[in-house]
């Protein structure tokens, strides 16, 4: 099963020459693949922030072998593993949460393994750099027809690393999420969807309390007053909250794994 694509995700920022060194092992050994750069400007080491990224992208992007590096602990003792799914798309990376949301929104894992194949890698791997000489030379060779069951022993799906799942409950009228992401304009996404939202939240006016502030309940940016504090449903399905020319987690004091409560606002 050959792929056209590589898909590129990771924390090694745009400054050194660590993503080009990847294209270049991925250029030797699959020159005709195509690489998609999802981003490589993560937060170093956040794993969280570049699984929902990966995850809210991987639908949109074609039928492809997904690298994945956000790795605070290469070198050490965690696996690194490439996961089939359902969707016959194919994840390379470490084992540390990282790939399983995306792996869920391409249907599920339908098989997974160690990457230990030793032929597969480079010759001599840097125990800093697994992008380079374990993960690209990995997808490379899966994009180029190779077997994903060749690159090392069956694992059990379940027995996979899963990121610990943020806050989301309601008491009363209330809602309490945890903070899903918060993206480089400074929207909140919370782990909430919009259809969290309980009916005395959809009030006429359409006013909630965030974090203590008040905020109106809008359909678009474009209803958003500059300055203004505001709850929207964003592209990915999630609530979010978003200051109109300026930060909302700023202004709420909150970042990625904090707890946000929702509520209807009081009457004044």
């Amino acid at each position: 099963m050959a792929f056209e694509w590589i898909s590129f995700t990771t924390d090694y920022g745009l400054e050194d020459g660590f993503v080009a060194a990847c294209h270049g092992v991925a250029a030797r050994l699959a020159p005709a693949v195509r690489i998609i750069d999802v981003t490589h400007l993560v937060q170093p080491g956040d794993v969280r922030r570049g699984a929902t990224v990966l995850s809210q992208t991987v639908a949109d992007l074609p039928r492809a072998v997904h690298v994945a590096v956000v790795d605070p602990g290469v070198g050490t003792s965690r696996r690194p593993v490439g996961l089939l799914t359902a969707a016959w798309s194919i994840l390379v990376g470490p084992d540390n949460g990282l790939l399983v949301p995306a792996a869920d929104q391409l249907g599920g894992i339908t098989a997974a393994v160690a990457l230990t194949n030793a032929g597969w890698h480079a010759a001599r791997v840097a125990p800093t750099f697994h992008g380079r000489d374990v993960f690209m030379p990995v997808a490379a060779r899966l994009a180029g027809g190779a077997d994903l069951a060749d690159a090392g022993p069956a694992l059990d799906p379940a027995s996979l690393v899963r990121l610990d799942p943020l806050e989301l409950r309601r008491s009363g009228d209330k809602l309490f999420s945890g903070v899903l992401s918060v993206d480089r304009f400074g929207n909140v996404q919370l782990a909430a969807r919009g259809d969290a939202l309980v009916p005395s939240m959809r009030l006429v006016p359409p006013v909630l309390s965030v974090g203590g502030q008040r905020a109106r309940l809008v359909e678009t940016f474009g209803d958003v007053a500059a300055g203004e504090l505001a709850v929207l449903v964003d592209s990915a399905g999630h609530l979010a909250i978003v200051v109109s020319g300026g930060s909302a987690a700023d202004r709420l004091g909150v970042a990625a794994g904090a707890t946000v409560e929702v509520a209807p606002a009081a009457t004044e």
